[in-house]
């Protein structure tokens, strides 16, 4: 693929330069609707097939992906069918993975084969394949290179929570009896068919790995060097099967293009990239964002109204007997409110800041907690930070409650200065306790769900806020009724 492929454009001296405009959709990855429009326009026209074919060579592969937003399922079917194998490789690999699920299924059967035989890596056809029915999926299978197969079955034998499953087969493997010469001539053959030529695999005669070599090493080496001179025996490694959310941390952590992916038998069968540990990394924050905003699983703009639907009532069921208890509990507290009902008026006023302050310190929690090597010394510091936290924040909004609050019972209401201020010192008493304990839910909650393995994220803002909501009502109706009621006898 040529990334400073000339975008077409009718007139010379309207037309952008064509690096800059390869430059761009590179480093912004935008799209230009322009360019996407005149695509479609193009494609409705009543061109030749080779004419058609020959003006869309001019176009960028993300502008083509773009048009098949807008074109129809009839209109696509067309597209792919005049696009070359090669230029179709390079607009499913430009497309996101909700455009190929979508329009994966629509290709021919004969294209859907050659897109798969191209060279497209082995977790993304495995993914693909998943998109579509089941008849037209063992059809597809059928009709692959035995190679690529191969390949695909491998991976669809994982799950998806599994490392094995994002794996890709496209890497160079060396035999560790080889001499450095054996070895360039090794990557020259595989090149040709992988193109994750960064780092070489060494391999012993029973495929386990041995370790990795840099390229550069490679190239820099003398013929007569021993290969074992500069192969790394001490490069990192996982395995197949294990968890993505356990392993994704450590696979940060490390800096390579790619790490080898083993099997129990410690023979290697694919690598994950660089790029791959950043697709999972930012998968992993947009579930983990879905979950602190209390949904089952992420959502995007094309999402029908049942997917949305049952990605959200089951965190809504949950906090809908969550709210019957504070409801409940206000029940409880009716007399309270039934002496002195102008205390009503303040209660949202301490559930919302109660809500604020946990979650802040559980947005503060789950950013900490992504570290596995967080101590338990280090977890009850932040425990005791947080809770630090919410008390001095406590102390100042709650006093600048009771400042304020005072002087508005007293102008709003029938209660001298005294009982105004006792009022709204009520009122700014509840605020702190209930920051307090807001704060230290919001910590102590995901730490205990990371503890049983639960994702911390799963502690969601709607659930701490709903606990939180508990825990005010208590709190402000009980010091209303002990300190208004019962000691200084208002509402009598």
């Amino acid at each position: 693929m040529d990334d400073r492929k000339v975008t077409h454009q009718p007139a010379a001296e309207n037309r952008p330069d064509t690096r800059s405009r390869a430059r761009e959709l590179e480093d912004h990855g935008k799209i230009d609707r322009h360019y996407a429009a005149e695509i479609v326009g193009l494609v409705r026209s009543s061109l030749a097939p080779a004419v058609l074919k020959d003006k869309l060579e001019d176009y960028h592969e993300n502008d083509i992906a773009e048009a098949f937003n807008d074109l129809h399922p009839a209109e696509r079917a067309r597209l792919a069918t005049l696009l070359d194998t090669d230029q179709l490789t390079d607009i499913f690999e430009s497309m996101d993975e909700e455009q190929r699920d979508r329009f994966f299924p629509e290709l021919p059967v004969k294209k859907a084969v050659a897109l798969l035989n191209k060279g497209m890596d082995a977790d993304t056809a495995a993914k693909l394949l998943r998109s579509t029915g089941p008849v037209r999926r063992d059809l597809i299978v059928e009709l692959l290179d035995p190679g690529v197969r191969e390949d695909i079955r491998l991976v669809s034998s994982f799950t998806e929570e599994q490392i094995g499953s994002h794996m890709t087969t496209n890497y160079i493997e060396i035999p560790s009896s080889a001499s450095v010469k054996e070895a360039m001539r090794l990557l020259k053959q595989q090149a040709a068919e992988n193109d994750n030529i960064q780092t070489l695999y060494v391999l012993d005669k029973d495929g386990t790995l041995a370790g990795a070599i840099d390229l550069k090493d490679l190239i820099i080496a003398r013929s007569s060097q021993p290969l074992s001179d500069i192969v790394a025996q001490n490069y990192p490694y996982i395995y197949a099967n294990e968890q993505i959310d356990e392993i994704l941390d450590e696979l940060k952590d490390y800096s390579e293009d790619s790490i080898p992916v083993l099997d129990n038998d410690n023979q290697l069968v694919g690598v994950i990239t660089g790029s791959d540990v950043l697709a999972l990394y930012q998968e992993e924050m947009e579930e983990d964002y879905a979950r602190l905003a209390g949904l089952s699983a992420q959502e995007d703009l094309n999402e029908t109204l049942f997917r949305s639907v049952k990605k959200r009532i089951p965190w809504l069921c949950v906090l809908l007997f969550l709210a019957m208890g504070v409801s409940s509990v206000v029940g409880i507290f009716e007399p309270v409110v039934a002496k002195l009902t102008m205390v009503a008026a303040f209660q949202s006023l301490i559930l919302d800041m109660s809500g604020n302050v946990g979650t802040q310190s559980l947005a503060v929690s789950l950013r900490v907690l992504t570290d596995d090597e967080l101590t338990w010394n280090q977890k009850l510091y932040l425990v005791f930070k947080e809770t630090r936290t919410g008390a001095a924040n406590g102390f100042i909004i709650g006093l600048f409650s009771c400042l304020v609050m005072g002087v508005y019972i007293y102008v709003a209401y029938p209660y001298d200065f005294a009982t105004s201020y006792a009022i709204s010192g009520v009122i700014g008493l509840s605020m702190l306790i209930s920051m307090v304990v807001s704060s230290l839910f919001g910590t102590v909650i995901p730490i205990l769900f990371q503890a049983v393995h639960v994702d911390p994220a799963t502690a969601s803002g709607p659930l701490i806020t709903t606990i939180n909501d508990l825990t005010a009502v208590l709190t402000y109706y009980t010091l209303v009724f002990v300190f208004l009621i019962q000691v200084m006898h208002l509402g009598g």
